[in-house]
């Protein structure tokens, strides 16, 4: 018997948030007492990869338990009686912010099937470039989707497939979809991992008290005290049991090409991705950044969070002082939304104030970890000069964003990205600033110590940059050949 627990409580979001959308968060735990509040501590700390809804599903060795929860990691499982509503040694849990599928409790994850073989329940991180023509492919068939999630699609291959073990029907499905992702799944035996042939998500390896753990970042390890034992390889699938590990190669050999943008902003700083630390890779950013783009200023500021490691890095390389110009509200959630303009421009500063003691008459140099479409930028530039700055230039500590990206990013499209429809010039004047700059791809690959860029094999994902992607976008050929939107309607049902 299979329990489910839903709560309805949509988040909402202030549409004119100029960061870029974090993707989705998984975690998973074999054969730990009470593996649900580990997963809870886990999913904390990989919150800031998605804010709009969570779940966990738990096994006991005889029922499959899931609960899953609009908003955050905190209010949804803070309760003590998280054990009793979620038994089991062995757990998956998933934080979401939704870029395949809307923001409707039946999207939210993990999502569980029942197969012959027994349940499977599945958390994915990522996008699939062929979402949509699988789905189709699906329905023509006689599948019935329950969701608009591209989450689903996985599920309904595994259950189609004729192979006759298990993980040999999860390869087949693998063999099938295309795009970035990571996966963790739970059977009635097993917990396995998968990531994405090319890297291009990211998932590792833990153990705690010689039990395995599976995790988006290696923050979540450090959260329940587990021991990082290394990444999960590109194309690699890991088969946890209580025989312990094996690792299985599903996917032809290729190069390895993880996303760029997880060392620009997505993960949290003192994570390691990809045997790099995120918060030194953000600092060498701020060093590049400061030997491209100088300027005669008195001050280094951060736009606080993200920007804070990169304006480090800048003021060291620079030798000039850095100064907390700008101060946060962290007790201002980022699903706060204004009525009207003037209550939105309110609104911003109940997110980030001026510390003018460190403004007042000084030229101040702003350092930010990227810059999507500019709107919040603009509000930021507008409270440092009403604060009494002299000047204010601007640096981005990573390249001019002119792409969107279907991997699991939520980008907006090519016409709303400033960079893709501006030179460096005409920003500056649309963001009101003394100069502006932007962090070189080359710039960025130092940073990186990868060397140069190989244009011809590139050493990551980068196509927010470049315009390379690293994959084909079928679903995009399909629809442009049909002449139609690609995010076109999935589902008649429309959630309250």
């Amino acid at each position: 018997m299979t329990q489910v627990f839903e709560k309805y409580s949509a988040p909402q979001r202030d549409p004119d948030d100029d960061t870029p959308r974090l993707e989705c968060g998984v975690f998973g735990i074999y054969d730990v007492e009470e593996a649900a509040g580990l997963s809870a501590l886990g999913l904390h700390a990989l919150q800031h990869r998605g804010q709009e809804a969570c779940g966990i599903a738990a096994f006991d060795g005889q029922k499959f338990t899931t609960e899953r929860h609009m908003g955050q990691v905190g209010d949804a499982f803070g309760g003590g009686s998280l054990a009793d509503r979620l038994p089991g040694r062995c757990a998956i849990g998933h934080t979401r912010y939704s870029t395949a599928g809307g923001s409707f409790i039946r999207n939210v994850q993990p999502m569980f099937a029942d197969l012959e073989s027994g349940g499977v329940a599945l958390a994915h991180n990522g996008n699939l470039t062929n979402f949509l023509t699988l789905r189709e492919q699906l329905v023509a068939g006689g599948a019935i989707f329950q969701s608009t999630s591209d989450s689903e699609v996985i599920l309904h291959l595994i259950a189609r497939s004729r192979k006759a073990r298990l993980i040999e029907r999860f390869i087949d499905a693998l063999t099938q979809i295309e795009g970035g992702y990571a996966l963790v799944a739970l059977t009635n035996k097993k917990l396995i991992g998968v990531r994405d042939p090319l890297g291009i998500r990211p998932l590792v390896l833990g153990e705690l008290d010689g039990k395995y753990v599976l995790a988006s970042e290696t923050c979540a390890l450090d959260m329940i005290g587990a021991r990082f034992v290394r990444d999960i390889e590109h194309g690699e699938m890991v088969v946890i049991d209580h025989g312990g590990i094996e690792s299985i190669r599903p996917f032809p050999a290729r190069q390895a090409r993880p996303c760029i943008f997880e060392y620009v902003y997505f993960a949290r700083p003192d994570s390691v991705v990809n045997g790099h630390s995120v918060y030194e890779v953000r600092k060498r950013m701020g060093r590049r950044l400061a030997q491209e783009t100088p300027a005669d200023v008195d001050v280094v500021v951060p736009v606080p969070d993200s920007g804070v490691p990169a304006a480090l890095g800048f003021a060291q390389e620079a030798n000039l002082p850095f100064e907390m110009g700008i101060i946060r509200n962290h007790y201002v959630g980022r699903t706060f939304i204004q009525p009207t303009q003037g209550q939105r421009e309110m609104g911003v500063r109940m997110k980030l104030a001026p510390n003018r003691s460190v403004l007042a008459g000084k030229r101040v140099m702003l350092i930010d970890d990227s810059i999507v479409r500019g709107t919040n930028s603009v509000r930021v530039v507008r409270m440092v000069r009403e604060a009494g700055a002299k000047e204010v230039h601007l640096r981005s500590a990573s390249p001019p964003i002119q792409w969107p990206d279907y991997y699991g990013i939520d980008m907006p499209d090519r016409e709303k990205l400033l960079a893709a429809n501006h030179t460096v010039d005409e920003i500056a004047k649309i963001l009101n600033v003394d100069s502006m700059g932007y962090l070189s791809v080359e710039g960025l690959y130092w940073a990186m110590e990868a060397g140069s860029r190989d244009p011809a094999n590139p050493q990551f994902t980068d196509h927010y940059f470049t315009g390379d992607y690293p994959t084909r976008l079928l679903d995009r050929e399909i629809a442009q050949g049909r002449n139609e939107a690609v995010e076109r309607q999935l589902s008649f049902l429309v959630d309250a």
